[in-house]
């Protein structure tokens, strides 16, 4: 693959020279000279020959590598020579990048408006943020031009209202059914507006709406030979509307009949399924293992310090293996276990929990022989101000010092006092 000059990815087919590049940590600056033939004269169509003076223009274009893109962008004021022409200069646009009174490229402005037109105004605003791009909502939806209008009407010509603001403002849209696309856009959903509209725009045949008897009337009066038909939509939710209210109607009646069919079907077979059984834990998993590959290797004819080396085991811990039945290690894994600081009361805990008793407080009422060792006094009511104090509230209350500690500080007192 060839080299490429920076001005053919830039720039591709344009008439500019790149003097000078800068790349910044946020901006990508291009300083560019226009080169190309002398322009014409955009009032009397005569081309400049003689040049006034140069200015630079600042130009946003599409992002480079995640940074904007600023063009300063040379170009020539030239005079314009005829007598009769009443612009004495003008200044040379360069075509596919700058245009007369604008601060964007071409391409930008391209980008822009394609996303105006598929997101509209703070959806565009929160894209154009994303891709690098400054751009504000008003000025994505001024890059938006209607469309024209066409001098009649479609063949088959569809009517619906929308909302500009919901509950507050409403408008009429009308749409080519045929073509499928949007014909013009009416500021309210009056029958003088649509009516004035089918009279300026006469040709239509069939008139697709809603039941709106704004329209109906509007039809009937500009273009009384148009047959009105139902659009779909509407057709389906009017029909979806009487079922279900029907339905509503006559839901004793169907209830009847619901539970009639069910006590009719024949119940399915219940196959009882065996009960879950629960995965081996991971030490006895560990000892099974362990066990065929000492017994494996010992009857390769490995010796004990070989097996050692092989397994990284102690040799005790061979030995143990080789000596001791599967069964006896077993049971040495599952309750060789160290226990933990609950384990003595596991049974009074599952006692108390069988009977109901979820919470960490235990009822004032329990026998107190059956209470655990070492908490006699926890059914026993809190002091007053405790609660407050755990919370950060209330009184506090500073624990009473021992008598000891009450004499040696006043020794200490006195013989410093000396």
């Amino acid at each position: 693959m060839g080299a490429v000059a920076v001005e053919g990815v830039l720039f591709p087919g344009i008439n500019v020279r790149i003097v000078s590049m800068r790349v910044a940590a946020e901006v990508v600056a291009v300083e560019a000279l226009a080169c190309g033939r002398p322009p014409l004269c955009p009032s009397c169509g005569r081309r400049g020959m003689r040049g006034h003076s140069r200015y630079v223009r600042r130009l946003a274009e599409r992002p480079l590598v995640g940074r904007p893109l600023v063009v300063h962008l040379k170009v020539r004021r030239f005079f314009c020579e005829s007598a009769a022409c009443r612009r004495r200069t003008f200044v040379e646009q360069v075509p596919d990048l700058s245009e007369r009174y604008r601060r964007a490229t071409a391409g930008l402005r391209k980008w822009l408006r394609a996303i105006a037109a598929g997101m509209g105004g703070r959806p565009g605003e929160r894209m154009c943020r994303r891709l690098q791009v400054t751009a504000g909502r008003t000025q994505l939806l001024g890059l938006l031009q209607a469309p024209a209008v066409p001098a009649r009407a479609p063949r088959v010509l569809g009517v619906d209202e929308f909302a500009f603001r919901r509950r507050w403002r409403y408008g009429t849209v009308l749409v080519d059914v045929e073509a499928h696309r949007v014909v013009d856009v009416l500021p309210d959903r009056d029958a003088a507006t649509f009516s004035s509209w089918l009279r300026e725009h006469p040709g239509a045949e069939i008139i697709c709406r809603d039941r709106a008897s704004a329209y109906s009337s509007a039809i009937r009066e500009a273009a009384p030979d148009a047959q009105e038909i139902a659009d779909r939509w509407h057709l389906l939710h009017n029909l979806s509307s009487a079922v279900e209210k029907t339905c509503h109607q006559h839901r004793p009646c169907l209830r009847k009949h619901t539970e009639a069919e069910q006590e009719s079907v024949t119940r399915p077979v219940v196959i009882p399924l065996p009960a879950p059984v629960l995965p081996p834990p991971k030490i006895a998993v560990r000892t099974r293992d362990r066990y065929a590959d000492i017994h494996r290797l010992l009857d390769a004819g490995y010796s004990l310090s070989a097996i050692s080396r092989r397994l990284h085991l102690d040799r005790k811990t061979v030995r143990r293996f080789r000596d001791t039945d599967l069964r006896l290690l077993l049971a040495s894994a599952r309750h060789g276990r160290p226990k933990g600081v609950l384990e003595p009361f596991t049974g009074y805990l599952t006692e108390r929990f069988t009977e109901g008793c979820t919470s960490r407080h235990p009822a004032p009422s329990r026998d107190p022989a059956t209470r655990l060792p070492g908490h006699s006094n926890a059914s026993a009511p809190l002091p007053e101000g405790t609660a407050d104090r755990d919370r950060g509230t209330g009184p506090r209350h500073h624990p009473q010092p021992a008598h000891d500690h009450v004499m040696d500080h006043a020794a200490a007192r006195h013989s410093g006092s000396e």
